[in-house]
């Protein structure tokens, strides 16, 4: 399990603060509007920014006392942006994530290529393997950078926005592919997003988060409610279920 307890942390006079905890084989979502905090508590929880005070635990063990090589090990980050910056393969760029498995002195070995191609064939692009990694589309390099983070093989996997700057289609099958991961693999995974329908589709909890703050936290039929949808995003929204699921819908002025 990870737990988070007590996080405070302050910047540029916002800060955020949050206790939380999501299980093995669990997706628990961060879900509210822009500037509300989701990725800076995301940050925190990684470690790329770091509270004062011991916060964020793993099966028991403070993440931040980790060395970076260990910490790497257990926990995987998917970012929401990604510059290519060299035209690296896919499969490089995958087997980049084996780097807290190789000593300093070493380059990747054959058993190292093996387990990145496997993660690609497990996120469906190993035909991409040999493509550089400037030429596939958004949707595409969003799955490698899923396999990237599997190569690890950690205990966690961070997602900042995956569906961020993708198609309707690419948005479902990123959703899928992680749904899948973090129930065949046991894996607690944690999502930023910003659309309250995927995230009652394909959320286990729901962290609802405003001004630095967890507001609610629960089952998306506990949470999704309109009341705490308008407080939320300060927006009149209706809610209405369809075979079984609950969707939002803003109430717009002269549509019924």
């Amino acid at each position: 399990m990870l737990e988070v307890k007590n996080l405070r942390f302050r910047y540029n006079g916002f800060e955020v603060r949050a206790n939380l905890n999501v299980e093995d084989g669990e997706i628990l979502t961060l879900l509210g509007p822009n500037g509300s905090g989701k990725t800076t508590l995301l940050r925190c929880i990684y470690g790329t920014l770091k509270p004062e005070t011991p916060c964020v635990y793993l099966d028991g063990r403070d993440v931040h006392s980790m060395d970076l090589r260990e910490r790497a090990k257990r926990i995987g980050y998917v970012p929401q942006t990604h510059n290519p910056s060299f035209p690296y393969t896919v499969l490089e760029l995958v087997v980049m994530g084996r780097a807290s498995q190789i000593s300093a002195f070493q380059s990747p070995s054959d058993e190292d290529y093996r387990v990145a191609m496997e993660s690609l064939k497990l996120v469906g692009i190993e035909n991409l393997a040999y493509r550089p990694y400037t030429q596939i589309s958004g949707g595409q390099l969003q799955l490698a950078l899923i396999a990237r983070a599997l190569v690890q093989n950690p205990r966690v996997i961070l997602f900042d926005e995956p569906t961020a700057h993708l198609d309707f289609k690419n948005q479902i099958r990123v959703l899928e592919m992680i749904r899948k991961i973090t129930a065949e693999r046991r894996v607690a995974t944690i999502l930023t997003l910003h659309d309250p329908n995927l995230a009652g589709m394909y959320s286990d909890r729901i962290a609802l988060v405003k001004d630095g703050e967890i507001y609610a936290v629960g089952r998306p039929g506990e949470v999704m409610t309109e009341n705490e949808l308008n407080y939320v995003y300060g927006i009149g929204v209706k809610v209405i279920s369809v075979d079984g699921f609950r969707f939002v819908l803003p109430k717009v002025e002269g549509v019924k």
